[in-house]
């Protein structure tokens, strides 16, 4: 299949790599990062999607999303699908599908789980909005770049799909931060509350899969100084959007916003940019402690 890939940063170069290595002919743009093994360069986006069945893009957010959609949907050969892998709000997603439908063009908004180390191993999930015939067309693809691929509505349900995912790996996150930092104040130890919450009513991914106590459970961020699998710059972005989509929704969503005011704190007041959104554990005892 040809494709045109745009936004070739931590997640786009991995999944076009993957794809190029499967056999597919891959063009790729972005404005900064390098082009990675396998995939054709070219200069700018639209001539990234030249005859491209599939375009597939990773970018930042909403608003350069629907920039990059007005430079390239008129660049789309009619019939082909426009699938974005972005994390953008619901509202900008669904905007620039009506625009591809517009145009003649297939549109799906699939983001993704699973972070850098899934896109590079091929093992994501995709969490797709969009027509059957779209999801038809790029799941062949997602087979390459990913484990799963859920077909979760019309345009827009991916990102909803996604955001509410991430509000409870943020909310979670920080419950399982606060239970340790009071474990420690109550003379329990780490592994010892591990053994029991992992296999207890309080088990959860962010305890069982990604703990964020050192040391602890499976290997994680913790174990590498917390260095980012999933930086917390980038759940404080999910988590904003979570609360966007709410306010627009009319949706209360009390710890939502609670886990937003804490990472917003912690990235923007505090030293938690650039590191593992699971770093939270340290600033909590930190806190506990003064």
């Amino acid at each position: 299949m040809k494709i045109g890939f745009i936004g070739l940063g931590n997640m786009g170069a991995p999944m076009a790599r993957n794809l190029a290595r499967a056999g597919h002919e891959v063009t790729g743009f972005d404005t900064a990062a390098p082009t990675p093994e396998g995939v054709t360069p070219v200069n700018n986006a639209a001539d990234a999607v030249a005859g491209a069945e599939v375009v597939i893009t990773m970018l930042p957010n909403g608003e350069i999303l629907r920039a990059v959609a007005d430079q390239i949907i008129d660049r789309m050969q009619p019939g082909a699908v426009l699938c974005d892998c972005s994390t953008v709000d619901v509202a900008s997603a669904r905007a620039v599908a009506a625009q591809a439908g517009a145009a003649g063009l297939g549109a799906l908004d699939a983001p993704v789980s699973g972070g850098i180390g899934g896109a590079d191993a091929g093992t994501l999930t995709f969490m797709v909005g969009g027509s059957g015939d779209a999801f038809a067309t790029v799941q062949p693809l997602f087979e390459v770049m990913g484990q799963k691929a859920v077909h979760c509505g019309e345009s827009g349900a991916g990102q909803a799909a996604k955001i509410c995912n991430n509000m409870i790996l943020g909310v979670t996150m920080i419950a399982t931060c606060e239970a340790f930092a009071l474990a420690d104040k109550l003379g329990l130890d780490r592994q010892k509350m591990f053994d029991v919450v992992s296999t207890s009513s309080g088990s959860s991914w962010s305890m069982n899969t990604y703990c964020p106590a050192p040391g602890v459970g499976p290997k994680s961020p913790a174990d590498n100084e917390y260095k980012p699998g999933f930086a917390a710059e980038l759940m404080l972005k999910d988590l904003r959007l979570s609360q966007t989509a709410a306010e627009e929704a009319d949706a209360d969503t009390p710890m939502g916003q609670l886990a937003t005011a804490l990472y917003s704190t912690f990235v923007e007041e505090e030293n938690g940019r650039g590191k593992d959104f699971s770093a939270m554990l340290p600033r909590l005892v930190s806190r506990h402690r003064s």
